[in-house]
């Protein structure tokens, strides 16, 4: 896809082709699929760097088992970067990859369609 295409010539070449499974949108929408990755991948665009622990308290609903299933998914597409300290105690921080931080323009694109169509 050219990175100069605009909005209205991206939706006619998506109305023209055939549906690839090679589509970046699709994969891009696989890739943010999940009722926790988005939440995930939000909390650590707002930190350098965050422990397990305070990641469970920013996103409350989620168990421990599916944070580190989400977080293990995340660190295996390259998003998220985990680092053990070997220190007394021992201690993970996680973060965003490069690949990971170019998702905040995307996160920003969805705060202005947040604002202009939802309703507070």
């Amino acid at each position: 896809m050219n990175s100069d295409m605009t909005a209205e010539e991206y939706l006619q070449r998506v109305l023209s082709d055939d549906v690839r499974d090679d589509c970046p949108t699709r994969r891009t929408l696989e890739l943010l699929s999940g009722k926790w990755r988005t939440h995930v991948i939000y909390e650590l665009c707002k930190h350098p760097s965050c422990r397990f622990g305070e990641l469970k308290k920013a996103v409350p609903r989620i168990t421990n088992a599916m944070l580190t299933s989400t977080l293990r998914d995340l660190e295996r597409l390259g998003i998220v970067r985990r680092e053990q300290f070997n220190e007394i105690p021992p201690y993970v921080e996680y973060s965003l990859t490069e690949k990971g931080r170019a998702l905040l323009p995307v996160f920003f694109e969805l705060a202005k369609w947040g604002e202009s169509y939802l309703e507070e």
